[in-house]
């Protein structure tokens, strides 16, 4: 596994645009053509260069759609950020992992009938890293990595990967933290990886339609707030009826 991988940052390159070739690479203008985007730092930030890193985008790219790719490659982006500013220790491999693999249960290839979206991400990440040899107690951090990372309170302390996937997630979709950003690092990872015109509503349709078929999977969740919203037939199941109702007498 690789610690964070950090190079200073230069404005040039970060005001740069981006080219996508036919095979997925992404190039940056102004450099050579061959050199792939993990060459590159965006923001003071790389994506592992590893066989490992490259699989999980290939695999990434060719399953979710141009949405939910590039809402996770930000994720990492913004994850390893806070991981910088917040001085902490972290391995940059597991935590691309964790942000590419963190909406797969969203994808028909990777959602089950029964389980939460988020655990659905989580086996794929770990059946992927089992594949490629990875050790258990690695698999472990990026399988709680991606199941808690819409579980507000917990993951904070966690391993800091966990932590870091979350972190990403909050800044991208929630706002959380933008402030902490500076624009120029803000503006080049979207500059890099765009969120288009209307991501918000986008986000959300995207994750409706990842399992708006087992509401019942959303309980207890920030899940069910999108159904709430999207879905007029969908009706909260709630906490303290449940326990009024259940089969005990008192």
């Amino acid at each position: 596994m690789n610690t964070a991988a950090v190079s200073a940052p230069r404005a040039s390159r970060n005001r740069l645009g981006l080219i996508r070739r036919n095979d997925g690479v992404v190039l940056q203008r102004g450099c050579d053509y061959g050199m792939p985007m993990n060459k590159t730092s965006i923001a003071g930030v790389r994506i592992p260069d590893s066989k490992l890193a490259q699989a999980a985008t290939e695999l990434v790219r060719d399953t979710e759609s141009d949405l939910l790719f590039h809402h996770s490659t930000r994720v990492y982006y913004f994850g390893a950020l806070a991981g910088l500013r917040q001085k902490l220790k972290f391995d940059s491999e597991l935590l691309y992992i964790g942000a590419m693999f963190h909406d797969m249960g969203l994808t028909k290839k990777y959602s089950s009938a029964t389980e939460r979206f988020e655990v659905d991400s989580a086996n794929a990440a770990r059946d992927f890293l089992q594949q490629h040899g990875i050790d258990e107690a690695a698999i472990d951090v990026v399988w709680d990595a991606i199941a808690l990372h819409t579980t507000p309170g917990i993951p904070q302390h966690k391993k800091p990967e966990v932590a870091l996937v979350t972190a990403g997630v909050e800044m991208d979709v929630l706002g959380l933290g933008y402030l902490d950003v500076p624009d120029a690092h803000r503006e080049a990872v979207v500059n890099a990886h765009p969120r288009g015109d209307h991501f918000k509503e986008q986000i959300i349709h995207a994750f409706h339609d990842g399992f708006y078929h087992k509401p019942e999977t959303t309980f207890g969740t920030v899940n069910d707030d999108v159904l709430a919203l999207l879905d007029p037939k969908f009706k909260r199941a709630n906490f303290c009826s449940i326990i009024l109702n259940s089969a005990w007498r008192e």
